[in-house]
């Protein structure tokens, strides 16, 4: 079903920061202790776990975040071909770099417990007008970041 887009930008998920080789290296050592340990504490499932996070890990900082096209419609807003609508968000917050290095975003928190927050660069559109738009349909509310917002971080992603 066509919706026509009231706005239309593009934007990665995240910045993508290269991780040196001595990251990988840091990652290995790491998964390798804990793996060790959990062996010699007769913990085999976690030992399995401890490798397949890190695997997992390793992947995820070496690929790149794809392009998404985001479209604000009548109903909510779109991403690529998933519709988020109004009336699944409880709130939302648009956040800005007080020094100007980085563009604004829109913090969204939904209904949803697969995408409970969803956080939307605003580069390439006037963050202002999306501003007003969201302000007639949800609620305005301070947001924080989440504790695996905070541990991304830490990590470098």
């Amino acid at each position: 079903m066509p919706r026509t887009a009231i706005l239309e930008w593009e934007g990665r998920e995240y910045d993508h920061n290269p991780k040196s080789t001595d990251w990988y290296w840091a990652l290995g050592i790491v998964a390798v202790a804990a793996t060790i340990a959990s062996v010699l504490f007769g913990n085999y499932l976690l030992a399995i776990l401890v490798v397949i996070a890190a695997v997992a890990l390793a992947l995820h900082a070496a690929k790149k975040p794809p392009i998404h096209r985001f479209r604000l419609v009548e109903q909510g807003i779109m991403i690529g071909d998933e519709l988020h609508p109004f009336e699944r968000m409880t709130s939302f917050s648009v956040l800005e770099d007080v020094e100007g290095e980085f563009p604004p975003m829109i913090s969204i928190k939904t209904e949803s417990w697969l995408s409970p927050h969803l956080i939307i660069p605003l580069e390439g559109v006037d963050a202002d007008a999306v501003y007003a738009y969201f302000l007639h349909h949800v609620d305005e509310d301070e947001h924080h970041h989440t504790f695996s917002d905070l541990v991304a971080a830490w990590l470098g992603f």
